[in-house]
């Protein structure tokens, strides 16, 4: 099946010209059908050189435009994080001042709060939001070698 649609020549109208050559359209029973015969049969001389794909590449190429042009919607996710010190006697504030210092693009912080753990040790927890695509920020607060000895997440919540 052809699709005819255009003012334009094609390639689908020459297609469909080739078909009729032996069966030239009557032009009293159907005179629509034989003016695009006539029509087509005037370009006979550029049927190589018609439009194929143009069209469609045209809409394509729109289409392609109206989605760029939509707002991407940003995967966020909040993740509250345990982060644990090495002893006792390490400075959890410092080590919370460490913590917050790391920024990223996509990364908000969010409220902490010092757990105990047992024996006199306690722990931060620490919540964030994070833009999935841009952060990853484990490593980052475990390169903190001096205050933490290891990062747990919680919580992973997506947005």
């Amino acid at each position: 099946m052809y699709l005819i649609h255009s003012y334009e020549p094609t390639q689908a109208d020459v297609s469909v010209f080739k078909e009729l050559a032996s069966k030239v359209p009557d032009h009293v029973k159907f005179p629509h059908a034989a003016r695009w015969y006539n029509h087509i049969a005037s370009y006979s001389d550029e049927f190589t050189s018609l439009p194929a794909e143009r069209l469609k590449a045209e809409r394509l190429e729109a289409y392609r435009k109206k989605k760029e042009s939509k707002p991407k919607v940003i995967a966020k996710s909040m993740v509250c994080l345990d982060v644990k010190p090495w002893e006792d006697t390490t400075d959890l504030v410092e080590m919370e001042k460490l913590v917050r210092g790391v920024t990223l693009d996509g990364l908000v912080w969010g409220a902490s709060k010092l757990i105990p753990i047992g024996y006199g040790i306690k722990k931060l927890q620490i919540s964030c939001v994070v833009e999935d695509d841009k952060v990853g920020i484990e490593e980052q607060i475990t390169g903190f070698e001096d205050h933490v000895q290891s990062v747990d997440v919680v919580s992973f919540n997506k947005l």
